[in-house]
């Protein structure tokens, strides 16, 4: 009898709470608080101890893993509920992982302190490093004797380097790169409101979805995954075309070019006038008094205009 349990615990692996905690990397308190919330099945009691199985550890790993992919607690108690109830969790598991992989095959690389400062010039830029930290450019790698970089696109780090040589600041690839990010997650975002509109709605009408429907969407991921990047490519291609082409011959033109409909144009002023606006309004509403002045001047020159070419008009 003693040799038959044995070999059943050492097919099935049994854990005190505490040993559970060191298994799945949980703490004793956040084991207790999953317990609370329906998300880790009660332990079987054995006199006064509680004991712990293998598919309390899978439960765990899975829970962790559903955290570090952005699931909230309740919608991985969903999700979980969906696997108990037999719905399956693989596909939806398969669709998360397509959605959250890699859009690009491009390939991260890695830099160091000094590497990174001789490709832009070999003075040291604290300031510009800071900048392309935030920016997710660069990522620091911690617990490295060297101040060592992970670079996820080496193609951007190499335009930036390029731009810089070709004499554009650091501050303003940094500006340009935050412009130009904001204009792309737009044109991102409205890609996925199209395709969940046309095509990935279906597959989202139960919450969570179903195993299949979520496989059948993972697999429709992956098939228009490129088709944004490659229908990026050919519009910026095609406006590229078109706008470097006007622009050429606008800079190649002998002539002044003429001006362009409601596009600002930069007016000298005396310096003793903008002191004086400064003194009135400040150093940064300058501008905006000088337009606000120049547009009430021009209204009332038009008012004036129209009232004495007016027949009618009473004279004053």
């Amino acid at each position: 009898m003693g040799a038959v349990l044995s070999e059943q615990s050492a097919v099935r692996p049994e854990y005190r709470i505490e040993d559970l905690a060191h298994h799945s990397g949980a703490t004793v308190r956040t084991i207790r608080a999953y317990q609370d919330r329906g998300l880790l099945p009660r332990p079987e009691r054995r006199g006064r101890s509680n004991v712990y199985g293998d598919s309390h550890l899978a439960r765990l790993h899975q829970i962790a893993d559903l955290l570090d992919r952005g699931y909230t607690l309740a919608s991985i108690k969903e999700l979980l509920e969906a696997w108990d109830t037999g719905r399956g969790l693989g596909g939806v598991l398969g669709l998360v992982a397509e959605v959250q992989g890699p859009w690009t095959d491009e390939e991260a690389a890695r830099i160091t302190r000094a590497e990174l400062d001789a490709r832009f010039g070999g003075t040291p830029d604290e300031e510009a490093v800071r900048e392309a930290v935030e920016l997710g450019v660069l990522e620091r790698l911690p617990g490295t004797d060297a101040e060592i970089y992970l670079v996820p696109s080496p193609q951007e780090l190499a335009v930036a380097v390029e731009l810089h040589a070709a004499g554009v600041p650091l501050p303003a690839i940094t500006g340009h790169l935050r412009e130009l990010r904001d204009q792309v997650e737009h044109i991102a975002s409205r890609f996925l409101e199209f395709t969940t509109e046309h095509v990935f709605a279906r597959y989202l009408e139960h919450r969570p979805p179903t195993d299949s429907d979520a496989a059948e969407a993972a697999t429709m991921v992956r098939r228009l995954r490129p088709l944004a990047q490659q229908t990026v490519d050919a519009e910026l291609a095609r406006a590229m075309r078109i706008l470097a082409t006007r622009h050429l011959q606008l800079h190649l033109s002998p002539e002044e070019p003429p001006a362009q409909g409601d596009e600002p144009r930069s007016v000298q002023l005396p310096a003793g006038t903008i002191r004086a606006v400064q003194a009135l309004v400040g150093t940064e509403n300058v501008a905006a008094f000088v337009a606000a002045a120049t547009e009430r001047e021009v209204n009332k020159r038009t008012l004036d205009a129209l009232a004495t070419s007016h027949p009618d008009s009473p004279s004053l």
